[in-house]
This record gives structure tokens, sequence and C-alpha cells, in this order.
């Protein structure tokens, strides 16, 4: 299990961002509450993760996330899909961390 971070940079106002993903909610939770990130920011719809500064993403690293490029964090992807298909757990954990983000779900889970 693993927490990883992309080589993204995008603008949000004055920052660069990048996202953050993680093999299991659990995971990406706890790196989140490690760098300092609320977990208001979490984001479930697309697919679930934290888009993060890149101060955060350098937290993150020094803390075991892996770098991945943009082929990596599709193969996480897929793997977290394929692991929700099979675990009504995970799914419950993706509910509950959305219920309390900025942005809670539609129908979409």
């Amino acid at each position: 299990m693993a927490v990883y971070v992309d080589n993204m940079r995008a603008n949000y106002g004055r920052m660069k961002m990048c996202h953050m993903l993680a093999d299991s909610v659990a995971e990406l939770l706890e790196m989140a509450d490690k760098i300092g990130v609320d977990r208001k920011w979490f984001q479930a719809l697309s697919h679930p993760h934290f888009d993060i500064a890149l101060s955060k993403r350098a937290l993150a690293v020094a803390n075991g996330a892996i770098e991945v490029d943009r082929q990596g964090i599709v193969a996480v992807m897929k793997r977290h899909r394929a692991k929700l298909m099979a675990d009504a757990a995970e799914l419950a954990a993706i509910r509950e961390a959305a219920a309390r983000s900025a942005k809670p779900l539609t129908a979409a889970l």
C-alpha cells in the first residue's frame, strides 16, 4: 500500500498544484493529516484524491509518498477502481470522507 503524488503543475491562484492519491482512502487521509492538508479538501467525484500545493507535495514525498508521472497516476486509479468493485468497506470510507469534505458527493458513488 502506498501514497502517490503526480508531476502535474496546475495553476491555482498563485499556487502550483498537483494530485495526491493512494491505494486506500485510509492511507490518503493519514498522509493528508501528516502533511497538514485539511480533510475538507478531499475530492471523491472523479477519483478519491487531494489537489495539493507543491509545498505539501514536498512534505508528502519526505513522508514516503511515491512520485509518479501521468501514466503512474492512471495505473493507481485503475487499481483502486478494481478494489472498489470488491471492497464495500473502501466505498464506505470514500462516502464518509466525502461527507466531511468541502465537495460532498452527489449520487455518483
